[in-house]
């Protein structure tokens, strides 16, 4: 058991990435009393996109509704276990609601994500209720997902994932995992210039984000 959790404090998290062993103790002073309430059901947290130390990793506490997110810092030996957003694709396609539109999505969408060879995985509210058994979700939620993309896609490629999300019955958001950071794949294929890197450490303008190698803190 103790190697185990030797591995999993030496594991590389990476956003959007759950991780259980968060707990009140671990707030600071000013934290809100929502956040307390949401951790007494031991829900798992998320990484975030931010520089932290080394022996802390940034998180992020989600709360009932849709404003309640709380951004903090989770000690690296605390973590007991992590999901990752690829680990939640069966448990969403083997979910009951199934006629709600956002499973209808990820049915459509599932096929031609494993084809195209890449690594994709299931993010926010219903990446969240499938690792937590959390009930965040109904039957309205958007379909958020994460497509790693170490190699560049064209806009071309682009658009015509594009072209195909379209087809969702749900609205779905699709972001493109770099090397240093993020970008959403609707506003790669749709834009005429810069578009929004997100990074560890701070939004970039970017003319291509597979560019971008590093971004020092």
């Amino acid at each position: 058991m103790n190697d185990r959790l030797d591995q999993t404090r030496q594991q590389h998290y990476q956003a959007h990435d759950l991780l259980w062993g968060f707990a009140p103790e671990h707030l600071p002073l000013n934290a809100p009393a929502w956040v307390v309430e949401a951790l007494q059901v031991e829900p798992p947290v998320v990484v975030r996109r931010a520089q932290g130390t080394a022996g802390t990793i940034a998180v992020g506490v989600r709360g009932k509704t849709r404003d309640q997110r709380f951004a903090c810092w989770m000690p690296r030996s605390a973590v007991s276990h992590s999901v990752q957003p690829e680990q939640l694709i069966e448990p969403g396609l083997a979910q009951a609601h199934r006629d709600w539109p956002l499973f209808k999505a990820l049915a459509l969408l599932a096929e031609p994500l494993d084809q195209s060879g890449l690594r994709w995985g299931v993010t926010g509210s219903l990446g969240f209720q499938l690792a937590s058994g959390i009930e965040v979700i109904h039957p309205a939620s958007d379909l958020d997902l994460l497509l790693r993309t170490p190699q560049p896609i064209s806009r071309e490629q682009a658009k015509a994932w594009l072209e195909l999300i379209a087809q969702a019955p749900a609205r779905v958001d699709v972001q493109l995992q770099c090397p240093a950071g993020a970008v959403a794949l609707a506003e790669w294929a749709t834009s005429r210039s810069q578009v929004l890197l997100k990074t560890q450490v701070e939004p970039l303008l970017v003319d291509d984000p597979w560019a971008v190698e590093h971004v020092a803190p």
